[in-house]
């Protein structure tokens, strides 16, 4: 491919770059300096090509490593870390093998062990977290696993040869052992989290293009595309794919069948990008009324679409699947129950009990007023859930404080639907321990279609 010449414009730059990146071999090292260099470009224009390089799967740059040619990242498979990721979690320095710093690990073995114990263990894909042994070293690359050296030790060159044959990175940390493995484990951990969250771009298949308009075509093609399609709206794209409109029946109704597009649709549409979650589109799209939404890159290029009955359609399927680790909200709520209950003359109806522990304090001593507030949003969520079936996103809540609330308090939670309809609730959320109310809350919310 020729270099860019002075004649070139930016956006034709970019995409050479970015074009000449997707030629290089998987764990090769580039900087923005050398790519510069060779395309005859600004190292400006290169260090912005560079990150939309990276936003996109195709280089991971990552401090005491540099920036690397990488394959696109996989949601499937987020909750499995990369030897490029272990590097960066434990403050690591890589020392050879940067050919394979997007292999995924499945495990982690520490070498507390004689070496053929600890080579039982070690199997292909698996990182050795060990100290400066050197045969443990070489041990665990031959069998097709990283390694970890822990206590800020060096390989040798020996081992950094063959860690660059294998393509497997030998790493060194300054931490120790049990601090490494700690690290690693919380990472994990997270990632169980994050995978159980939807983004847009694990419901959208962007591999097929969606059905557009040209901003100069007529309402007779919207018509045909329509018919052909089913479809009654579609964005509007110039010449280079940018969404610059969105055309629906409603804005052809009563038009000439001659008349352009241009002239009849939503200019600067609404568009969402793909790494946004599914219940944030779906709160976009209930409150802008809108019923498609354009996915676009950050230079507003048209990616797919999505519907919002795609949307809640996932929005119910990710509801139903079982919980992949447990988040500070979980934490917050482990101990609370359900229980229905009448205190006097006012009946609760769904009331949900618990005791405050030492872990809920805040820096006076007494409950944190946040996890306090945090508390009554996950009862009114699980009450919704209980009665109705469905889910909501929060829009507003004002809490009131009465009166603290003490350590080793039992309280109980009581959340009342004031309104409920399909498309909106209001709620009044009160806290009462054994002295009486303690905290109230409403809270308004876009509910949810049913699960």
């Amino acid at each position: 491919m020729a270099a860019a010449g002075p004649g070139n414009d930016t956006g034709t730059k970019h995409e050479l770059i970015l074009n000449y990146i997707q030629t290089l071999k998987i764990g090769t090292k580039i900087s923005v300096r050398a790519i510069a260099k060779a395309l005859g470009v600004s190292e400006g224009t290169a260090y912005k090509a560079f990150k939309e390089a990276e936003s996109v799967g195709l280089v991971s740059t990552k401090e005491r490593i540099g920036t690397v040619r990488i394959d696109r990242k996989r949601r499937e498979a987020l909750d499995q870390l990369t030897f490029g990721e272990v590097a960066e979690i434990v403050e690591g320095k890589l020392f050879g093998g940067a050919a394979g710093l997007e292999k995924t690990l499945h495990k982690f073995v520490i070498g507390a062990m004689e070496l053929e114990a600890m080579l039982r263990y070690i199997d292909q894909g698996s990182l050795l977290i060990v100290g400066n042994r050197a045969l443990a070293h070489r041990g665990a690359l031959e069998e097709g696993a990283g390694v970890l050296i822990t206590g800020g030790f060096e390989p040798g060159e020996e081992v950094i040869r063959l860690a660059d044959e294998r393509s497997l990175p030998i790493i060194s940390s300054r931490h120790d052992t049990f601090t490494v493995a700690s690290m690693i484990n919380r990472a994990m951990f997270d990632r169980l989290i994050k995978r159980k969250i939807l983004l847009i771009e694990d419901i959208v298949t962007f591999s097929k293009p969606p059905d557009v308009m040209l901003a100069l075509q007529t309402i007779a093609d919207f018509q045909r595309l329509s018919r052909e399609t089913g479809y009654s709206r579609f964005p509007v794209v110039d010449e280079r794919t940018r969404v610059i409109g969105m055309m629906t029946a409603k804005d052809a109704v009563g038009a000439a069948e001659e008349m352009t597009v241009d002239k009849l649709m939503t200019k600067h549409p609404i568009t969402a990008a793909p790494n946004i979650t599914v219940a944030s589109a779906a709160h976009t799209m209930a409150a802008e009324g809108i019923d498609l939404l354009p996915i676009v890159d950050r230079h507003r290029k048209l990616m797919g679409v999505v519907t919002r009955q795609e949307v809640l359609d996932a929005m119910r399927f990710a509801g139903k699947q079982p919980a992949s680790g447990e988040t500070f909200e979980d934490l917050m709520w482990t101990g609370f129950i359900a229980a229905e209950s009448v205190n006097g003359q006012d009946e609760w109806g769904i009331a949900y009990k618990g005791t405050i522990t030492p872990q809920m304090s805040g820096s006076l001593g007494m409950v944190s007023e946040g996890l306090l507030a945090t508390l009554m949003t996950q009862a009114a969520r699980r009450m919704i859930r209980e009665t109705a079936k469905r889910n909501y996103l929060l829009e507003s809540m004002t809490t009131y404080y009465v009166r603290p609330v003490q350590i080793d308090s039992e309280i109980t939670i009581v959340p009342r639907a004031l309104e409920m309809s399909r498309k909106f609730t209001k709620l009044e959320i009160e806290v009462k321990d054994g002295q009486g109310l303690a905290a109230k809350a409403m809270l308004t919310a876009q509910m949810i279609d049913p699960y």
